[in-house]
């Protein structure tokens, strides 16, 4: 199996259409059967208005197939705080996603302030 249990991971929603909501999630597997995985976490959603990632409050739980084409999957650090975790612009770098602590994942080929 290639996705484990307890693993955490961040989920870029590939854009369908030009003007497609830019979405990505941030979680925690909790069941996986090959590439169908249970994930619970947060939701980002790009505001074009804001021109930023917003993070929604709430954690969901989502279930994903993540051998689909729509999904771009990184996995990471099982110390990331999922609670934390949020969208910065660092100058030189450009967008991170990042806890504020030792996670950080430049995102700039997927778009973002750059």
């Amino acid at each position: 199996m290639v996705i484990k249990t307890g693993e955490k991971l961040h989920v870029m929603y590939r854009s369908l259409h030009e003007k497609s909501t830019r979405r990505h999630f941030v979680g925690m597997v909790m069941a996986a059967t090959n590439s169908l995985c249970r994930i619970e976490g947060f939701v980002f959603i790009y505001d074009e208005k804001k021109t930023e990632f917003i993070r929604k409050p709430e954690c969901r739980t989502t279930i994903i197939d993540l051998a689909e084409s729509g999904y771009i999957v990184n996995i990471i650090g099982a110390d990331v705080e999922l609670e934390a975790v949020r969208y910065k612009h660092i100058q030189g770098v450009g967008l991170v996603a990042t806890d504020g602590k030792s996670f950080a994942l430049d995102i700039n080929e997927f778009g973002g302030k750059g």
